[in-house]
């Protein structure tokens, strides 16, 4: 029976903390951890759940019900799981996280270096070249490994840790906008910072992400000569869950980062990372942030594009691997020049509508032997769950449906941003009526 050694599973958890590891991940625990202030460990704590606890949960579930999202879909129904596939794929793909990784780059690695009269041009061209680089990468899928894994992921890690360490070892001079003090928290990070960084870690994408990667996981897995089933399960959840600790290492670095930030505020974490970066290492920083930025978002944006072109392509059989792949890329760079800012307002209200539905399904999933042939169980768990998320989302995103929206607030652990957790287990339970599944059945 073959086994994976300790390199083998080290280069595989290195490769999908580094898919994982991206735009989202690099802006948004620093300027959590500059609201949250003294109480950055709580926020970080709920960043870590949402985000990367969620993410193993995914690749966990998929192992469990298959090798694919799909499969993991059937439990409920086929036309479901394709929904579902089809969903996660354009949310963390073209429509949001993708062209995401493009733009982040771009602000981080390349405009501080420009003249703001060129912004637009730089832009044009240097997501162009980004996006190609994607493509390029991304053609060949079983070289993933060796590209992100082995070579790019020891870089980025090398890069935050340089800015990490010299946070440390900073000694605050007066004369630095108060960088090196820790402040007191702002707005829910004083009263609930445990649940304010878990909405907070819907932002990084990662959930959805994890039902996407599993499938290259496994793959590489494979291709490593591991058959049995029994192993390939073992052996991705061991993956995933080494992923998760480098992700946290990371997160845990970047969120102190921004914790002892005492400077002006700023419009996005990665203002506040570039802003930091030229403090504590002058010119030179920009060059530091530049370098992991990139990279953060290069590996990502080719794990994104393999599991997306990966999908389509065999959903598809007609349209080629790479003809899917190139399509991608040239979509994204084109969303991608709308901006950092405007990408996060639009994708917030999305994601809040869509996580909890999901939490909901994998939570479920691992309950499918008890809950037998009761579809109804994971039917009515995810509508009841969406009927709260959908005016959640709605909520963020300033939108009023009049007395409508007003009716979540009387649930329980609403304002801790849990208010579809009851309705969730309500539905799930009204799923177990026999009537309802007979008429399923039917």
């Amino acid at each position: 029976m073959k086994k994976l050694n300790f390199l083998q599973m080290l280069s595989i958890s290195m490769t999908l903390f580094a898919m994982f590891f991206g735009a989202g991940n690099m802006i948004f625990p620093p300027a959590m951890g500059q609201q949250a202030g003294t109480n950055f460990f709580w926020a970080l704590l709920g960043f870590i759940v949402t985000d990367a606890g969620i993410a193993i949960l995914g690749i966990t579930a998929v192992v469990l019900t298959g090798d694919s999202m799909k499969d993991l879909g059937s439990i409920v129904d086929r036309r479901f799981a394709k929904f579902l596939a089809i969903l996660v794929y354009l949310l963390i793909g073209p429509l949001f996280a993708l062209p995401r990784t493009g733009t982040v780059s771009l602000e981080l690695a390349i405009l501080p270096f420009i003249d703001s009269e060129y912004a637009l041009l730089c832009s044009v061209l240097f997501t162009a070249v980004f996006f190609g680089i994607t493509y390029f990468l991304s053609s060949n899928p079983k070289k993933i490994v060796d590209i992100v894994g082995k070579m790019l992921t020891p870089i980025l890690l090398i890069s935050i840790g340089a800015i990490f360490v010299a946070s440390l070892l900073h000694v605050n001079s007066g004369a630095d906008m108060g960088y090196g003090i820790m402040q007191v928290p702002n707005g829910e990070y004083a009263s609930i910072p445990f649940f304010k960084g878990m909405i907070e870690g819907y932002n990084a994408l990662d959930g959805p992400a994890g039902l996407a990667f599993a499938i290259i996981v496994i793959s590489a897995i494979q291709n490593y000569g591991v058959t049995e089933k029994k192993q390939i399960a073992k052996y991705t959840v061991l993956c995933g869950l080494g992923s998760a600790f480098l992700l946290s290492i990371v997160y845990f670095a970047l969120t102190y980062t921004g914790a002892i930030t005492g400077m002006s505020s700023f419009s996005n974490g990665g203002a506040l990372l570039s802003a930091v970066a030229n403090l504590l290492f002058g010119n030179a920083g920009a060059v530091i942030l530049g370098i992991a930025v990139l990279l953060a978002c290069l590996t990502t944006s080719i794990g994104l594009t393999t599991s997306f072109a990966d999908y389509f392509s065999e959903e598809y059989p007609h349209i080629s691997y790479k003809k899917i792949a190139g399509g991608v890329c040239l979509f994204s760079f084109l969303i991608a020049n709308i901006g950092l800012n405007q990408l996060i307002a639009v994708s917030l209200p999305v994601l809040i509508m869509i996580y909890p539905v999901s939490v909901v399904l994998l939570v479920l999933s691992f309950f499918r032997e008890k809950i037998g042939g009761c579809k109804m169980v994971y039917i009515l768990g995810m509508l009841f769950t969406l009927a709260v998320s959908f005016m959640d989302g709605l909520a963020n995103a300033g939108i009023s449906l009049g007395a409508l929206s007003g009716w979540t607030a009387y649930l329980p652990f609403q304002n801790l941003g849990l208010g579809w957790v009851l309705p969730a287990v309500l539905g799930s339970l009204i799923g177990f009526l026999p009537f309802l599944n007979k008429k399923v059945a039917e």
